[in-house]
């Protein structure tokens, strides 16, 4: 390939197709790699939508481009080459069982969360007969239901500029838990559960205020409901001069 071809890619594909870095173990042999590596599947992938082809052959760079091209996102592939620093986390893992004629039956029921700490969130279910299989399924689901997150300075307490909480207020509801999340002052942190701190630190949100209502303790739906409230923010008409005033931007802080 030529220094051309190389650029005109995404940048995950072009972390896939770069020379891997051997890691040695203590005792001088080879770390064995995951075999869920994302890189090592973009390396073995063959697009099937339209999107995808997109994606491999260099005309969508950035998932702000894949968002604007109105196509939907039908691989996980496509997440992981434009966007290739998703962290994942496993908010819950439980437990399913059931009576049948054959005996008992066991299943698992698993929530996970995938962010770039950088304006960009996604929540996934997935279940299977085995946990590892579980996990694996939500995080693909995760990286297809892809949010992008508005931040700004909506704090009557924050002076002008920047900030990194939300720019208004936000309700999300899942089942019988409702989540408020409200504007904060820089430096004020993250006022809410751990649950809802898991779901906000991926999303690239530090200051925020929140009152929940509800069984809270219920972690799968305190999740969902932040998730939800995040969501919100994009179905909010803003105007122009709010925008600028509120100093609103969505998705990552492109440089």
């Amino acid at each position: 390939m030529t220094e051309e071809e190389i650029v005109q890619m995404a940048p995950g594909i072009m972390q896939a197709l770069a020379p891997e870095e051997v890691e040695e173990s203590p005792n001088g042999r080879p770390r064995r790699r995951k075999t869920d590596d994302p890189m090592s599947g973009l390396r073995k992938w063959v697009p099937k939508t339209r999107l995808g082809q997109m994606v491999m052959a260099g005309k969508v760079l950035t998932y702000e481009q894949a968002l604007a091209t109105g196509l939907p996102i039908r691989e996980v592939e496509i997440i992981d080459a434009l966007i290739p620093n998703l962290e994942d986390d496993v908010i819950k893992v439980n437990m399913v069982q059931r009576m049948t004629d054959s005996g008992r039956r066991v299943r698992f029921n698993v929530m996970a969360c995938v962010g770039n700490r950088d304006g960009y969130v996604g929540l996934g279910m997935g279940k299977a007969k085995e946990v590892a299989a579980a996990i694996r399924k939500a995080i693909m689901a995760a990286k297809l239901n892809l949010i992008s997150v508005q931040r700004g300075n909506g704090s009557w307490e924050s002076s002008a500029g920047p900030g990194t909480s939300i720019p208004f207020k936000t309700n999300g509801r899942a089942a019988s838990t409702r989540v408020t999340l409200m504007p904060a002052a820089k430096g004020k942190g993250l006022v809410i559960g751990e649950t809802g701190k898991r779901v906000l630190d991926l999303a690239g949100v530090s200051d925020v205020l929140s009152q929940t209502k509800g069984q809270t303790r219920t972690t799968i739906n305190f999740a969902g409901a932040t998730f939800n409230a995040l969501q919100n923010m994009n179905t909010t008409r803003v105007s122009e001069e709010s925008k600028e005033r509120l100093f609103i931007h969505k998705g990552r802080l492109l440089e």
